[in-house]
């Protein structure tokens, strides 16, 4: 069994999250920590919860969702996982993060990057790649089959979507994630968002004033 840890960081309160299973090993998704402050608090709250992280995953690259990546690299040798189409991206947030006054250390790159419905094991838990373009070209978004459980990044939020009009976004192709990606997903589905309260898929689908279900 699964537990979910919740985090919020930075200016634009993002979520990060915690995925621990049952031996107390953990994947670290979006991690939003930048200041020192922050970053203590994470690495304290990994210390006194007996966690040992061993994986970290990036649902996109826009810069709040990326400025930990460094100091999980650097704490825990971990380096992040994410769609190729991302790179762009996290590259860009080398040359805006100063301009908007943002303490930002360079992430690292994989060698080899994450595909749509490929298979991540942790322990007995599978967890499947979910490619929800629109908000950002490569964004993933990751689904636990077995507890009903999507961590969804910046592509659904409670009674909201993502926002389309950063670079390379597109509100249409975002529409058609939803629909065809994520709507077709459980009615019992708990969503993670990158930003916000959780919510449901079959909440979303009643209630969520941009797309249906």
């Amino acid at each position: 069994m699964l537990t979910i840890e919740t985090l919020t960081f930075n200016p634009y309160q993002e979520n990060t999250y915690l995925i621990i299973d049952e031996s107390k090993n953990c994947i670290i998704v979006d991690p939003g920590m930048h200041t020192y402050n922050e970053q203590q608090y994470f690495e304290d709250f990994i210390t006194r919860k007996q966690l040992t992280p061993l994986l970290l995953l990036n649902t996109h690259c826009h810069i709040d969702h990326v400025l930990g990546n460094h100091f999980v690299y650097e704490k825990w040798g971990l380096i992040p996982n994410f769609h190729e189409k991302e790179v762009p991206i996290l590259v860009a947030v080398d040359n805006y993060a100063p301009q908007m006054g943002i303490m930002y250390d360079t992430s690292p790159i994989p060698e080899k990057f994450l595909k749509d419905q490929e298979t991540i094991t942790f322990g007995s838990t599978t967890i499947e790649t979910i490619l929800a373009p629109g908000h950002s070209p490569g964004h993933l978004c990751y689904y636990i089959k077995e507890q009903d459980i999507l961590i969804g990044g910046d592509v659904l939020f409670r009674n909201s979507i993502g926002r389309t009009d950063l670079p390379a976004g597109d509100h249409q192709t975002l529409l058609d994630s939803i629909k065809s990606r994520i709507y077709s997903l459980p009615d019992q589905t708990i969503v993670f968002p990158g930003h916000g309260p959780e919510t449901s898929i079959g909440y979303e689908k009643q209630t969520n004033p941009f797309v249906r279900g």
